[in-house]
């Protein structure tokens, strides 16, 4: 960060049009990458605080069906849910705001998602069955954490979660575990309207 004296005090409003004033007088230029990390941390939150809500309806209606082990398990992990994205390899790369045009960016990209993948228990590449061996818990995060991407980027969450997740992660609406997604998908999200028209 670059340090340059601030000449008097009344000067100190350029503050506002470029950099902060520190203590000692001193005016902190601000660079780009501060605005970047902001934007970072804005999705971050957002994502963050959308899996949280979740975890804390689904939580609550488990608890009222008497499930109350688990719903306060799973209210505990909304509440730290993708913790580790504020950190090293996935804070510097898993943002969602930029692109990657350089290979070494699509690189430290994949290192990051398979970082995040395996060091979270939510994501069924942490789990040596895959999904096929997740515990409710996890799996119940992970459907929380499936809703809010799926508002997050406008998508069908029944749709992909029978159409591409059960081909990503290699299970059959047969399944159990396909099962125990929809019951949890169910309680998370209202059944639409019926069609009255026909």
């Amino acid at each position: 960060m670059q340090m340059m004296p601030v000449t008097p005090p009344d000067k100190r409003k350029a503050a506002r049009t470029g950099g902060l004033v520190g203590r000692a007088g001193f005016k902190c230029i601000a660079p780009k990458y501060i605005d970047d990390v902001l934007e970072k941390i804005t999705h971050l939150v957002r994502h963050i605080r959308n899996v949280e809500d979740n975890c804390v309806l689904l939580g609550t209606k488990l608890i009222e069906r008497g499930d109350t082990d688990m719903g306060r398990q799973l209210i505990a992990n909304g509440m730290v849910h993708d913790a580790s994205k504020f950190y090293g390899i996935e804070f510097e790369n898993l943002s969602g705001v930029e692109s990657c045009k350089e290979e070494t960016s699509k690189l430290k990209l994949k290192m990051a998602v398979h970082h995040h993948r395996k060091t979270n228990l939510h994501h069924p590449e942490a789990w040596t069955g895959g999904i096929l061996g997740m515990p409710d818990v996890y799996l119940a995060e992970f459907c929380c954490d499936s809703k809010a991407r799926s508002e997050e980027f406008g998508t069908d969450l029944r749709e992909w979660i029978s159409e591409s997740a059960t081909k990503r992660y290699g299970f059959v609406k047969d399944d159990k575990v396909y099962k125990q997604i929809m019951e949890f998908i169910d309680l998370l999200c209202p059944k639409p309207f019926q069609d009255l028209s026909k």
